[in-house]
C-alpha cells in the first residue's frame, strides 16, 4: 500500500510537467475551513453533476436526522420505483428495507442509485417532492448554475451543475455536518452479506485522502470531489469531465499534492473564496464529452484500448523519471495549466497540470 501510494506521489509531481491537454476541463482546489481557492479553471462552465448529485441528496438526509425526522437506525422500504433505476445501485428487491444509516452509505459509497429513491420517499414522499427540496437547498446555498431533475445524477437535460456550485455543496456537506465524515472516507460498505465498494481510488492511493464522493455518465465524463487532509489542513479538490476513471484520480491527486506544498506560499497572498471568486464571463454552456470518454459503454471500445496502451506507457515513463529526477522531487510543478488559474495577485512560476493517464 505504501508502495503504491509513494509511485502515486512520485506521478503527480513527474506528470505535472508533462503536455497540457487542449481540452482541459473545470478544476477547482480549495481550502474546506476558510474556502480560500488555490486553483481554478473553467470553474462555471456549466456541467452534468452524475453522481455528485448526491452531494445533495446525503445533505438532506443528513438534515432530514437533524429535525428528527429520520433516525439512523429507522427502517426504509424499497419501492418498485427505487428497483427501477439503472446501476449503479444495490440491487434490493421490492419491501426489502435498510436501515438509515445503511442507506446513506450505500448512496455515499456504492452510489446505489435505487437507494437514493429509498431515502427521497422516507423524506418527502416521493422522489419529485424531495427533488423540489434539493433545489431550494441548492438555491439557499448560492449554488447559481445548479438545477435538479432526480436524486441520483442518472443522465437528465435539466441536471446541471458546475464546479463552484459542486464546491459549495461538498463544504456545505463536510461544515454541517462533520459527525458523518467516516461514510465519506469508507472504502466499502456491508449489506448483509455483500461487500459494496467505493469508487474512489485515491482512498487507496493518495495519503491523507478522506473523502468524498465520484461520478460518471458518458456525457458527464469522470467527475470526483476528492478531499484529503495533511497536519490539520484539509482541501478538496473538484474534477470534472476526464476521460477515464485513471485521469480522474491522476489529476485530482495532483491538484491536491500541489495544494499541499504550496499552500504556504500561496498565503502570502490574498486568496479569493469560492464566494468570491469572479465570476466568469465567458463561461460555457452544457456540452457532452462523450466523444472523449474512453469507457467502452460509450462507444469508446477504440479509445479505451488506446487509454490502456498510454497508461502502461507513461506509468513506465513517470517511473523511470522519478528515479532520474528523485533529488528533485520536492521542485515545483512545471508550466501552468492552458485554463486560467485566479487566486494570488502574483501567481508562482508552476501551477497543475492535467495529468496524462496513469494506472490508478
Amino acid at each position: 500500500m505504501r508502495a503504491r501510494a509513494a509511485q502515486i506521489a512520485a506521478m503527480v509531481l513527474f506528470c505535472l510537467g508533462g503536455t497540457t491537454s487542449a481540452s482541459a476541463n473545470p478544476a477547482l482546489l480549495f481550502e474546506i475551513s476558510t474556502g480560500k481557492v488555490l486553483y481554478s479553471e473553467d470553474v462555471d462552465d456549466v456541467w452534468y453533476p452524475a453522481s455528485l448529485t448526491k452531494l445533495t441528496t446525503a445533505y438532506l438526509a443528513f438534515q432530514a436526522i437533524k429535525d428528527g425526522k429520520l433516525h439512523l437506525d429507522d427502517k426504509i422500504p424499497c419501492s418498485l420505483v427505487a428497483t427501477l433505476q439503472p446501476p449503479s445501485k444495490a440491487g434490493l428487491k421490492v419491501g426489502e428495507k435498510l436501515t438509515v444509516e445503511q442507506a446513506l452509505q450505500a448512496v455515499i459509497v456504492k452510489s446505489a442509485n435505487d437507494v437514493t429513491v429509498m431515502l427521497a420517499e422516507a423524506i418527502s414522499g416521493s422522489e419529485s417532492a424531495f427533488v423540489e427540496q434539493m433545489n431550494a437547498t441548492a438555491q439557499r446555498l448560492g449554488m447559481t448554475r445548479t438545477h435538479f431533475d432526480n436524486t441520483n445524477g442518472l443522465p437528465s437535460p435539466g441536471q446541471l451543475t458546475s464546479a463552484r456550485d459542486l464546491a459549495k455543496i461538498a463544504r456545505a456537506v463536510v461544515t454541517d455536518f462533520p459527525q458523518y465524515a467516516s461514510y465519506w472516507s469508507m472504502p466499502a460498505m456491508h449489506i448483509g452479506k455483500r461487500r459494496l465498494g467505493s469508487h474512489n481510488a485515491l482512498l487507496r492511493t493518495f495519503p491523507g485522502a478522506d473523502g468524498m464522493k465520484t461520478g460518471f455518465t458518458c456525457d458527464s465524463g469522470y467527475n470526483v470531489a476528492a478531499s484529503a487532509t495533511r497536519d490539520g489542513r484539509r482541501l478538496m479538490a473538484i474534477v470534472l469531465g476526464e476521460s477515464s476513471g485513471n485521469e480522474r484520480a491522476i489529476r485530482s491527486a495532483a491538484l491536491l499534492e500541489y495544494g499541499f506544498q504550496y499552500y504556504d506560499w500561496k498565503a502570502l497572498f490574498s486568496m479569493p473564496t469560492i464566494d468570491t471568486l469572479p465570476v466568469d464571463p465567458n463561461a460555457k454552456n452544457i456540452s457532452s464529452v462523450r466523444d472523449t470518454v474512453a469507457a467502452m459503454s460509450c462507444g469508446g471500445k477504440h479509445r479505451h484500448r488506446i487509454a490502456k496502451r498510454k497508461s502502461k506507457g507513461k506509468l513506465a515513463a513517470s517511473k523511470t523519471k522519478a528515479g532520474k529526477k528523485k533529488s528533485d522531487a520536492t521542485e515545483a510543478p512545471q508550466g501552468a495549466t492552458a485554463g486560467s488559474t485566479q487566486g494570488a495577485s502574483t501567481a508562482p512560476a508552476t501551477q497543475p497540470k492535467a495529468a496524462e493517464a496513469a494506472s490508478p
